[in-house]
């Protein structure tokens, strides 16, 4: 049940946003067993310097324009393991996929409560 937003450099190739965002569902469905379907995602593309902004390193890691940010917020109660296991392959992948510098995956993981969650006609299922 994650919700997955990408904010990405704008002026790519147009499969660029395509294979970001199946680059990170493919990591959610192998690492956190979600199922295939549960597929709910906003791309946004930014202008680079100027709506998309990084610093030039942080934490001893350079990053570049080409700075791609993913935000997923999912339910909780998945492990630190989990979680560490997601952010390499979503690296991997989005390197792989779209070309992206693994320095320049930037991943916000906020974990919520699953009763605050509807996906659709009103209804809460887990609540």
């Amino acid at each position: 049940m994650p919700f997955v937003r990408i904010h990405h450099p704008s002026g790519n190739d147009p499969l660029y946003p395509t294979a970001l965002s199946k680059g990170v569902h493919r990591a959610l469905v192998d690492v956190f067993g979600i199922p295939q379907d549960d597929y709910f995602q906003a791309l946004t593309s930014h202008n680079a310097g100027t709506e998309l902004i990084g610093p030039a390193e942080f934490m001893g890691i350079t990053h570049s324009d080409d700075l791609v940010i993913i935000q997923i917020t999912c339910a909780e109660g998945r492990t630190t393991e989990q979680k560490k296991a997601l952010y390499e392959a979503i690296a991997e992948n989005v390197s792989n996929d779209a070309g992206v510098p693994r320095d320049d995956v930037i991943i916000n993981l906020v974990e919520t409560k699953r009763e605050n969650w509807s996906f659709g006609n009103g209804h809460a299922p887990f609540a």
